[in-house]
């Protein structure tokens, strides 16, 4: 019998150890990728009867608190993982968000669903930005655009899987079944995150804890960063909000904020306004619960490709291009095709719109040293939340005015054009973020 080399040996558990953490990450961003569609695919029934007989104003509102609750979780992403590390901030995040997702499905009112919504919100504003955070700070090499958009197609997935849910789940059982099954995956996501989960040793080295984040790097075949030095020699203090207002990083945070604002307006817009808006140009249920479930199939395959172009010329130029892409074929939208077409159209939509956003996170993570990643991406999540919000509000005034299809898509172009614009002005730190 042959035996391994002991070298061999070490690089397979180094691989396995590596391929936990992108795989644990990868379901928190599917939660998220759940969270993004629910609410869309249920709307259409919290209209009627069967649920709570809302009008456009208060399906709105139902709407937005939760994405308030996600812009504050997010932005408070930072000082959380500074103080408590990545790996306990992201599986509270998970376990937050499970329980008052489940809670969803017993409330009795649109107000207690609402605040649930809120609440559920909360723990799921951190889980994208860590889990970002964690896969690039875990992945070895320097291919920061494929690592963030692999762990991103969980987003997409999970959307993909809630749209096609709904589709046999609501009519037939009712929408309350989509927050019980989306709470379930919680009871095995949890337990393996206790068990498999690494902290970072970015945090363990800003901690004092050397000997762990040695450890933690060498189990995974890792170079271990030193904490940036003040200029007295000693560790630089831990990152904080106002550390991106400083004179290093402020013309970028600025720039990304508002592209991600941007950004979030259509990926939020959409998925959330989709089937809705659909309906409104005469188009059936099934049809329109379809077309989301197709936006997001094409966003899955628009970031397995925008990652190795990212990774070619840029992500900054990358992510120019994308969303300049995303502004044509959200325009197309309004036009009135035959169902084919249409399917079409949207599938190309989704390869465009959301591949757009995750290269502002694929930027953002290249762009900032470690001890200062998660706060930058807890910003660029958090600044794009308030477009988050936006892009609901904004849709839903259209709505009530009878305007939504087409203006709605002459509005997302629009929107497209300035994050574009606005991602021409951001510049590479001295961290040094490739395009």
């Amino acid at each position: 019998m042959v035996s391994t080399p002991l070298h061999e040996q070490d690089e397979s558990r180094r691989g396995r150890g590596a391929g936990w953490v992108t795989s644990l990450c990868w379901v928190a961003v599917l939660l998220d990728g759940f969270d993004l569609v629910v609410v869309g695919t249920v709307v259409p029934t919290l209209r009627t009867p069967a649920g709570y007989d809302l009008s456009p104003g208060g399906a709105t509102a139902v709407v937005t608190i939760g994405l308030v609750g996600m812009m504050i979780g997010a932005l408070a992403t930072g000082a959380l993982t500074d103080r408590f590390g990545r790996r306990r901030a992201l599986i509270g995040a998970v376990a937050f968000f499970s329980l008052f997702t489940l809670l969803c499905a017993v409330a009795p009112n649109a107000e207690v669903f609402g605040a649930l919504r809120f609440l559920a919100g909360l723990g799921l504003g951190g889980c994208l930005p860590t889990a970002i955070a964690m896969v690039n700070e875990f992945s070895r090499g320097s291919r920061s655009g494929q690592a963030t958009t692999r762990v991103m197609t969980g987003y997409h997935v999970g959307a993909v899987l809630t749209a096609g849910l709904a589709i046999v789940v609501v009519e037939p059982l009712g929408w309350r079944w989509m927050f019980v099954i989306g709470a379930l995956p919680a009871l095995v996501v949890v337990p393996l995150m206790l068990r498999r989960l690494p902290e970072s040793p970015a945090h363990l080295l800003a901690t004092g804890r050397r000997a762990d984040a040695e450890r933690v790097a060498a189990q995974h075949g890792l170079a271990l960063a030193e904490p940036a030095l003040d200029a007295g020699g000693a560790p630089e203090a831990t990152s904080t909000l106002g550390t991106l207002f400083g004179s290093a990083y402020r013309r970028t945070t600025l720039v990304v904020g508002l592209t991600s604002f941007m950004g979030l307006l259509l990926v939020y817009g959409l998925n959330n306004w989709l089937p809705t808006i659909m309906r409104e140009a005469d188009y059936d249920l099934g049809d329109a619960l379809a077309f989301l479930l197709v936006l997001n199939v094409g966003a899955i395959v628009g970031l397995l490709v925008a990652g190795r172009v990212a990774d070619r010329i840029g992500i900054r130029a990358a992510g120019i291009g994308w969303f300049a892409a995303a502004a044509v074929f959200l325009a197309l939208l309004s036009v009135r095709l035959p169902i084919a077409g249409i399917y079409v159209m949207v599938f190309l939509t989704g390869c465009f719109v959301f591949s757009a956003q995750v290269l502002v996170y694929a930027f953002v993570s290249a762009n900032h040293p470690p001890q200062v990643r998660a706060t930058a991406l807890g910003w660029s999540a958090g600044a794009g939340r308030i477009g988050a919000i936006t892009g609901p509000v904004i849709t839903g005034a259209l709505l009530t005015a009878g305007l939504a299809f087409p203006w709605g898509f002459y509005l997302f172009s629009a929107v497209g054009v300035v994050g574009a614009l606005s991602l021409v002005a951001a510049r590479a730190s001295r961290a040094g973020a490739p395009g």
